[in-house]
Formats: C-alpha cells, sequence, structure tokens
C-alpha cells in the first residue's frame, strides 16, 4: 500500500509539473451532425454561425461547400469521396471560402479543382492560396480591349478575330470540333506570351489526356495549367472546376500577364449544377436549371477582362465551349451564353461532315470586340472576304438545282471555292501572321484561280518554306504590320505565282 500511494504521489507531482507549462488559450470550435448524405451532397445540423460558401470539413477529411442555408438545416456540395461519411457524424466549420492553389509553380502541372496535383510529379511547392471566388474586375479598373489574341485558324483570325480581354463562346454539336479550336488557340501560343488554363469539366480521361498530349507534343505545355474535373469526379470538384481556372489565371493578370482559358465545356458545368441543385431540393425552373443559373456563368465569365495600366495591364481572354442538341442554339444554356459573351464561333455539323475543318459558319459567327484589335495588314486583306465567301456560298446553292450560269457567275463561284479551300486547315498546325497575309493575298489577287482544288493543300503546305527563303519580311509580320504597299505585294504576288508553277511541275512529275 505504501508504494502505491508513493508512486500516485509521484504521479500527481508530475502531472502538476506538466499541467503547469501547458499554455492555456481558449479554442471554440464550430460543430454540427451530418443528417444524410449521398449523390456528392449532404445535410447538415447545426453550425449556426455557418456562412454561404463557407468550407466545411467532414470526418475523414473530406471538405464540402455550405451552399443552401436553410432554418434547420445546411445543404452541402460534397467536395469527395461520401463513402467514409456515415450519418450523425461530426461536421466542422472553418469560417473560411474554399481556396485552391495559384502560383509560378502550376505552369505545366495537371491538377484538381483544389490544386491537388494529378501528373504524378509530386507535391507542388510554394503555391499560394487564393479564394476560387473572386469579384470580378470593376469597370474603372478595365481599359479597352486593344490587341489581338491569334488562334493560327485564318477562318477565325480573318473573319472572327478575337482580342486579349474578350469573351468568346465557341458553340456546336457534338464532335464538331469544339474541343479542336480551344487547343489549336493553345498550341498557336507557343509563339506568344500568353499563359494557358485549360479546364476539363465532366470531360472523359481519355479526352482529357489527348489534349494534354497535344500540347505537349505541338505547343507550349511548361506555359498551360491543366484543371481537371472528369466525369467520374464528384459533382462538386466538377463544379468547382471553372472557378479553380479563373483564380489560377487571375494570379497571372493580376501580375501583368496575358491568359487564356479555355472552360470545355460549361453544358456539362451547368448540368453538373443542375443535378446537384436538384439533390438539395432547389426549385426548378426552365428546363429543370435552377434560376439562378444565368447568374452562375455571367459571374463567372465577368472576370475576363483587360485591365488598365494602373492594374497592371494584364488580361484574361475566356473562351467558354457549349453543346448544342440537333443545331438548336435558341436552347436555355447556348441562350444564356450567348447573351454573356462577346460573339460566338458556331461551328455547322453539316460543314463537319462535308470534311471543311474548322467547320466554322461564318454567317452565325461573330465577334463583337476583337475586330479592332485585328492587325491591320490582315484587317486590310479580309474586309471584304466575308462578303465574298457569303456571295459564293449563296450562288453555290443556286446552281446546285442544275440551272446554267453565265462566265461571270462561274468564276465566282470558282473564285469562292478557292476562298473556301483556303479557309480550311489541318488539326495542330496553326499558321503564323504571315502565312495568312500571304494565302489572303492569293486569293485576293487571283493567284489560286487557275489553279485546281486538289493542289490548294500541296500549295499551302510549302508555303511558309517557301515565304522563309522568297519573303522573309512577310514572314516575319507581326500584331503592328501594315498594310502592305502596293510594291511590296506586287513582289509577294510574283512570288506566290512562282510557288504556284513550283508546286504545280511537282504534282505533274508525281504523276
Amino acid at each position: 500500500m505504501a508504494s502505491l500511494a508513493e508512486e500516485l504521489k509521484g504521479w500527481a507531482q508530475t502531472s502538476r509539473q506538466k499541467l503547469a507549462g501547458l499554455p492555456l488559450t481558449p479554442h471554440l470550435e464550430h460543430i454540427g451532425r451530418v443528417l444524410q448524405v449521398g449523390d456528392g451532397v449532404a445535410m447538415v445540423a447545426g453550425l449556426p454561425q455557418a456562412r454561404l460558401d463557407e468550407l466545411l470539413i467532414f470526418e475523414g477529411g473530406v471538405r464540402g461547400l455550405a451552399v443552401d442555408l436553410m432554418d434547420d438545416a445546411i445543404g452541402c456540395i460534397l467536395l469527395g469521396d461520401t463513402a467514409g461519411i456515415p450519418a450523425g457524424s461530426v461536421v466542422r466549420g472553418t469560417g473560411e471560402v474554399a481556396r485552391v492553389q495559384v502560383g509560378q509553380t502550376l505552369l505545366g502541372r495537371v491538377v484538381d479543382a483544389l490544386g491537388t496535383p494529378l501528373d504524378g510529379k509530386g507535391a507542388i511547392e510554394g503555391a499560394q492560396l487564393a479564394p476560387i471566388e473572386q469579384a470580378a474586375p470593376v469597370i474603372v479598373d478595365r481599359a479597352l480591349v486593344t490587341k489581338p489574341l491569334a488562334t493560327g485558324l485564318l477562318v477565325v483570325d480573318a473573319m472572327i478575330p478575337l482580342g486579349r480581354g474578350q469573351r468568346e463562346l465557341v458553340i456546336g454539336d457534338r464532335e464538331t470540333g469544339k474541343t479542336a479550336i480551344a487547343v489549336d488557340t493553345i498550341i498557336n501560343q507557343r509563339s506568344s506570351d500568353v499563359i494557358c488554363v485549360y479546364a476539363a469539366i465532366g470531360q472523359k480521361a481519355s479526352s482529357v489526356a489527348r489534349v494534354i498530349d497535344a500540347v505537349r507534343q505541338y505547343g507550349a505545355s511548361e506555359r498551360c495549367i491543366f484543371v481537371v474535373g472528369e466525369a467520374d469526379a464528384s459533382p462538386g470538384l466538377q463544379w468547382l472546376t471553372p472557378y479553380s481556372a479563373f483564380a489560377m489565371a487571375e494570379y497571372f493578370m493580376m501580375r501583368g500577364c496575358d491568359v487564356l482559358v479555355i472552360l470545355d465545356d460549361l453544358t456539362k458545368h451547368a448540368a453538373c449544377y443542375r443535378q446537384v441543385s436538384l439533390l438539395l431540393r432547389r426549385p426548378p425552373g426552365r428546363e429543370a436549371y435552377p434560376g439562378d443559373i444565368f447568374y452562375i456563368h455571367s459571374r463567372l465569365l465577368e472576370r475576363a477582362a483587360k485591365l488598365g495600366p494602373e492594374r497592371g495591364g494584364g488580361s484574361l481572354t475566356a473562351l467558354p465551349i457549349a453543346e448544342t442538341q440537333a443545331g438548336n442554339i435558341s436552347a436555355y444554356i447556348p441562350t444564356n451564353l450567348i447573351s454573356i459573351t462577346d460573339g460566338q464561333i458556331y461551328l455547322d455539323p453539316h460543314l463537319f461532315y462535308e470534311d471543311q475543318k474548322p467547320a466554322v459558319d461564318v454567317g452565325k459567327s461573330v465577334s463583337r470586340v476583337g475586330g479592332k484589335t485585328q492587325a491591320p495588314v490582315l484587317k486590310d486583306l479580309s474586309e471584304s472576304l466575308r462578303l465574298e465567301y457569303a456571295q459564293f456560298l449563296e450562288l453555290e446553292v443556286f446552281t446546285r438545282f442544275g440551272t446554267m450560269v453565265d462566265e461571270r457567275t462561274r468564276k465566282v463561284i470558282e473564285h469562292g471555292r478557292r476562298i473556301r479551300a483556303v479557309l480550311g486547315q489541318q488539326q495542330f498546325a496553326p499558321q503564323s501572321l504571315g502565312e495568312q497575309v500571304a494565302l489572303l493575298c492569293a486569293v485576293a489577287d487571283g493567284v489560286l484561280d487557275s489553279v485546281p482544288l486538289d493542289r490548294i493543300d500541296a500549295f499551302r503546305a510549302g508555303l511558309a518554306p517557301w515565304l522563309e527563303e522568297h519573303c522573309p519580311e512577310i514572314r516575319s509580320l507581326d500584331d503592328k504590320a501594315k498594310p502592305l504597299p502596293v510594291a511590296v505585294r506586287a513582289r509577294l504576288k510574283e512570288s506566290l505565282i512562282a510557288l504556284v508553277q513550283s508546286v504545280g511541275g511537282k504534282m505533274e512529275r508525281a504523276r
């Protein structure tokens, strides 16, 4: 008994000494309980201090966002697997909004909506945290969009030009080349200073892998960030993906850089938001989408801007993608996005099936801002291109009925076919400004009118090295280049005629 009492006495003394050296500070925790969970959402009781869009921590470390504050419960979107979250488990409030990693160290990496690496290259060191939701730049902080964003696609750069800081919708049916236009635009930035952020929303893993491989093979992937919310990811992560992409892009924009953000695609993002909203018992509206879907997308896309010089002069260009059903651009989500953006590039499935790629319908496509940013030399050559092409399309439809045409009409039709052939382009082969100028000169000056249509591709393939050797001043044109002087244009025409003869001779020898 004596030894036991001595042991207890020693233990008490040791414990008092430990407690005396222990700093006592108040600690406040907001704790709630899970009422029900499933399908990527959870209902939580308690947490009376919780705020809208507050980050909550569930058991197992799974995070969620409080998106629906009711009198007796909180509706949460979960940002992870729900398997380890039983009903009755503890939920803790953080008092903070969701944040994502941003910074230079993300360049070249593949991450999810929370900034977690998906490429197996290890942790991202030195990144900062930024809120995924940020207010759009106010009007007084914005500047005019004055600098072009070259896509490398002649049909876009000539007739639907884009500017840095613009929002241009890419819209069309499934499998018509929407992502191909976005990827070619990213690849074309290998020769510019634009940083690219590609956000894959609800896409198949194989499709995302093809995009990443294409950029790594043909572009400058070291200046790109890939934010992936795959189709098998939780609805919450898919919903956050475009917001995280914008937060990463804004880090560079606020430091004076030019950034391009691809959102592929917002139709799936809207469907994902509809899914979680219906699960949270929000009242459905048109086509079962919640009433705030327009606000969701407008709040997101308004973050694209060209900042004034006092804010660093950076820009954020957004290319959201939307999918239509059977060409129905009057559906709810497409009309919303058309009204939010500064124009649209519409892809026609009929053109795609006729092997006219990119399948851009220039009649239904428009850019309300980029025309003011177009390079002067390109603008001078493309002013009448849209009109000539539209006239050709009307005449071509008319002549399909077998109507006899006069010589003048036949020449217009043959000239229009050369325009269409020149506007066609292979994927992963964006053109420089000099090549585009040379092609437009060849069309405008009638150089290609006598060239058979099956030789246009050969002419285009040999154009870049030919210009490098014979017209280096054309090959090196930049965005500030003025319209070509008469003498320079005449010299270019002579060089293009020589190229046509050279290509024709090679074709004849091959036969």
